[in-house]
């Protein structure tokens, strides 16, 4: 039987229901680290507060990203990682058109098509790799009430200039458009700081900027993310469209551990920084296109199937078929450790022979 397919990446329960043991998984991008000790830690001793509802309004978590991020704590909202935030800004917005690039994270179109908004894409150029151009900026007009960005953009890893995505920033204020600008992988780029967009918030007060702890602390079954925004009747729409306890206790102190992970975070940083251009090298090598992302994972394009055969060999990768904008001959891998990453390698040059 066929295994059931899912919108993401990520379906270690299927793959461990079909053979009975745990794949090496390629298809999900999270730090290959596995969860920080501490983190590990906080998680076990916050099991003592599970008989009491957690803090609905997060507010120690609150305070110590608003601390490390260097905003105003009435700038953060804590959510059931970074998807739970996309439906609810959308909620808040009740857009009635919407811009989006493809390909990119399916998540914003699901949230639109659940309020009915009307997605116009905005199709990037394979002969460009994918890069964000200025037609896009054309199609900022009035009637657009919101755009998703996703930088770096998932599934291609691909980054703007900032010069460019303050023009976006700019369009979108004058044209009376909500921006949402998906920062999940930030963390991963050559230099985070210069990339981030959190220092224009208070002159944009219609941009909201999502960060996760899913990808960078491994934290992907824990589900905590935050949005950054100026925007205060934004902000409460969303704390409205939000189930009371939307943050569990455990998933609130897991965060506070995590953002004390500094050396965790430079080791993450260092081995991504190290393994993605080999592995830009070796894919390129054995003659597939790769597109140069600058996040944890890579977009590469093969000729010959390679879902099924990985999977038979105990590895999972992330088919890109079902993005708009990118066909069936197109994967995404995450950028793991060394051993992990010669072991993928190894049996696409076996599938390939």
């Amino acid at each position: 039987m066929e295994p059931k397919k899912l919108v993401h990446g990520g379906d270690w329960a299927g793959f461990t229901e079909e053979y009975g043991t745990a794949p090496l998984d390629f298809s999900a991008n999270v730090s290959p680290l596995g969860v920080p000790e501490e983190v590990k830690k906080a998680l076990k001793q916050a099991i003592k507060t599970v008989d009491r509802y957690p803090d609905p309004l997060c507010r120690s978590l609150c305070r110590k990203i608003a601390r490390h991020e260097q905003v105003p704590e009435s700038y953060v909202l804590c959510g059931n990682g970074a998807a739970d935030l996309i439906f609810r800004a959308v909620m808040a917005v009740a857009p009635k058109r919407a811009l989006l690039t493809a390909p990119t994270f399916a998540e914003y179109e699901a949230a639109l098509q659940q309020v009915g908004c009307q997605v116009e894409r905005y199709v990037l150029r394979e002969e460009s790799n994918f890069s964000l151009d200025d037609g896009f900026l054309a199609k900022i007009q009035p009637g657009i009430d919101l755009v998703f960005l996703c930088e770096p953009n998932n599934p291609t890893g691909q980054v703007s200039p900032k010069e460019f995505l303050w023009q976006v920033a700019k369009r979108c204020q004058d044209c009376g458009a909500k921006l949402v600008l998906d920062e999940c992988f930030g963390d991963f780029l050559a230099d985070p700081a210069a990339h981030t967009f959190k220092n224009e918030l208070s002159r944009f007060p219609g941009l909201m900027i999502l960060r996760a702890f899913t990808k960078l602390y491994a934290m992907a079954g824990v589900r905590l993310g935050y949005a950054l925004c100026a925007g205060e009747d934004w902000m409460e729409k969303m704390r409205a469209a939000s189930q009371p306890w939307a943050v569990s206790s455990l998933a609130q102190a897991a965060g506070e551990a995590a953002l004390d992970e500094t050396e965790y975070v430079r080791r993450v940083r260092t081995l991504i920084a190290t393994e993605r251009p080999w592995m830009i090298e070796k894919l390129s090598l054995l003659g597939l296109r790769v597109i140069p992302g600058q996040a944890n994972y890579l977009l590469f394009q093969c000729p010959v199937p390679l879902l099924r055969p990985l999977r038979e060999k105990g590895i999972l990768l992330r088919s890109c078929g079902n993005y708009p904008g990118l066909s069936d001959d197109w994967y995404r891998t995450a950028v793991r450790t060394h051993q992990e990453n010669e072991r993928l390698l190894q049996a696409i040059e076996e599938v390939l022979r």
